[in-house]
């Protein structure tokens, strides 16, 4: 489903390489460092060749009732699920089922006339210039209580101009991804749920995971938070192909695309297309090491799932509070166990700053000429606000230093003879950013 970020993340390189308990203990003080600030509670799992390396929960799985989350603890996937609609897609095209570059409309006899060059591949990565139901102004906070059919989501935008031409551009969508898991119902004649549990998690063994559903009973299922409040509602049949699932970490190290297709239709999930991105998955690397990678974003949960199929490694982290960590976290397990020296997060304490050395902070700061962030003061209350964005508090965690726990944004400034603020640096999402003040 959408997900919500704040900055790009940045690629990382290095070498080297640790294991063992070592390892193990330098990654619990890593992640710990998250739950400390309140950024992140879930379930974290790093496998190597199957066996964990470090596997570990943090914070609550029910506030209400204090129970912790384990390692055993189901959670919503997001769009991690879009992975296994791409698998169960190629698996369909192994069986002659459908083709890869047929036409939408040819298995979606609805598909207007604007659609007759969208193909199923086009679906599979992003680019058919569909437009997304989720991004349909206010369709998040006003329609998500809604129970739809897949072909009554795909009609929130069929009749919508593309936004490009099929091929030409990448845009995230996950209209497309519905459409896909029409197909599957329609070729396979089982619903999603039931294909992928025939076709996938029976025959891998994931006994832990399934489609999720309001309505069900699921043992050791996580409730989800956003802003330190039970999250807001969404009727399961929404996100359906596109970010339906629960899983758990232990039955993530078990999944991997080519256990369930061969090693040609895995090859071409595989192949980056625009954005690095293939069928469902995410190809790119951290410190040289290649990794299929992706994401979800949900009400009340974040997730990231990487796996570094050249070196038998898997990193799962599994949150249920909206949060930009899990990515975060993954990545960072990844830099740490191939051998980058990764540190906990420095412990941000709010302090008392006089209201004349708070306001030398104030001015407008350039990272970069489309990209200025405003910083000003207001009684006892110190703000920010990015082009674009809208206005955060932020707090003195020290005479020249800002902080937003939410946004996980350090703002450092330098001053000059008179105090006056001069520059700033603002540390986000593992980027050093340097801002020159222009006012």
């Amino acid at each position: 489903m959408n997900r919500f970020i704040l900055f790009a993340a940045v690629a990382i390189a290095g070498a080297g390489a640790a294991t063992g308990q070592e390892f193990a203990a330098k990654a619990d003080a890593y992640v710990q460092s998250w739950a400390r600030d309140g950024q992140f509670r879930g379930s974290v799992i790093v496998a190597k060749d199957g066996k964990p390396v470090f596997r570990k929960a943090y914070g609550l799985a029910n506030e209400e009732w204090d129970i912790a989350n384990t390692p055993e603890t189901k959670f919503r996937l997001g769009s991690i699920t879009k992975q296994f609609t791409a698998a169960a897609i190629l698996q369909l095209a192994e069986k002659g089922k459908l083709k890869l570059d047929d036409p939408v409309k040819s298995h979606y006899p609805d598909a207007p006339a604007a659609w007759d060059k969208v193909t199923i591949h086009h679906l599979l990565n992003h680019t058919s210039g569909i437009k997304s139901y989720t991004g349909l102004p206010g369709f998040m906070e006003k329609r998500v209580r809604e129970k739809m059919t897949p072909p009554e989501i795909v009609k929130l935008t069929q009749d919508m101009p593309l936004e490009f031409e099929p091929g030409e551009k990448f845009a995230y969508n996950n209209t497309g991804y519905v459409l896909l898991g029409a197909i599957i119902e329609k070729v396979s004649g089982l619903s999603y749920a039931a294909y992928l549990q025939e076709n996938v998690f029976g025959p891998l063994g994931m006994s832990e995971s399934g489609y999720d559903s309001d309505t069900a009973i699921i043992k050791r299922r996580a409730t989800g938070y956003t802003g330190g409040k039970n999250s807001a509602f969404i009727d399961m049949s929404l996100p359906h192909a596109a970010g339906s699932l629960f899983s758990t970490v232990d039955d993530l190290v078990k999944w991997s695309p080519a256990k369930v297709i061969s090693a040609e239709s895995f090859a071409k999930m595989k192949t980056p297309g625009k954005q690095k991105y293939g069928y469902g998955i995410i190809i790119d690397e951290v410190k040289g090491h290649a990794f299929h990678g992706h994401g979800g974003g949900i009400n009340g949960f974040n997730t990231s799932l990487m796996r570094f199929p050249d070196d038998g490694l898997v990193v799962a982290v599994l949150c249920n509070q909206n949060s930009g960590a899990p990515d975060r976290i993954a990545r960072d397990l990844g830099r740490l166990y191939f051998g980058d020296d990764v540190q906990p997060r420095p412990v941000m304490t709010k302090v008392t700053v006089s209201p004349d050395k708070l306001d030398q902070l104030a001015g407008r700061y350039e990272l970069n000429p489309s990209f200025v962030l405003r910083v000003w003061r207001e009684g006892d209350k110190m703000f920010t606000q990015a082009t674009g964005q809208g206005q955060v508090e932020v707090v003195p965690t020290g005479e020249n230093t800002l902080y937003q726990s939410q946004l996980d944004a350090r703002m450092e400034f330098t001053r000059g003879t008179d105090g006056k603020a001069t520059g700033m640096t603002l540390y986000q999402n593992g980027r050093t950013m340097p801002a020159k003040r222009v006012e």
